[in-house]
């Protein structure tokens, strides 16, 4: 082998290292800086008290294996509950449509109409306090969205 040869080689493998440690950080940085997700006895207090349900699947039709979320959603005034998973990943937010969407085009489409929640800072349950200015009775869906990466996680009709 020349050395040139070699050289190339040994670029490519470094590139390539490279590329999947940056993927990896991307992937894993969002779990090894969450924080303490809510306990299960928590998330049940809220939903004893929740006034609507949903349930995310994972078989939205722009869910995939790295994008999605599944479990029980409750919706009151005042939070937002899952009893479940999502696949993790950063800088998810909380959205409320007016319609149900399981689409990126169709978020997009619609989120002059939405209003943002807050952030999902955890994967497994979460509780998203709901700001007074909000009226969840004016939505049907709940939606989890990645807004750096512009990508659909999951949606849930409530009502």
């Amino acid at each position: 082998m020349s050395r040139a040869t070699r050289s190339v080689l040994l670029l490519l493998s470094h590139l390539l290292v490279l590329a999947l440690g940056f993927g990896l950080g991307i992937y894993l940085l969002p779990i090894l800086t969450a924080p303490p997700a809510p306990g299960a006895a928590e998330v049940a207090a809220q939903a004893q008290g929740a006034r609507w349900k949903g349930q995310f699947h994972r078989d939205l039709r722009d869910s995939d294996a790295l994008h999605w979320g599944e479990g029980t959603v409750t919706v009151d005034a005042r939070s937002i509950a899952l009893a479940g998973t999502l696949a993790p990943g950063p800088d998810y937010k909380l959205y409320l449509s007016p319609e149900f969407v399981e689409t990126e085009a169709d978020f997009l489409r619609l989120k002059p109409g939405m209003v943002r929640v807050g952030d999902v800072r955890t994967f497994q349950n979460f509780l998203v306090p709901v700001p007074e200015s909000i009226d969840v009775a004016r939505y049907t869906t709940v939606i989890v969205w990645c807004e750096s990466f512009g990508q659909f996680i999951t949606a849930a009709r409530y009502r």
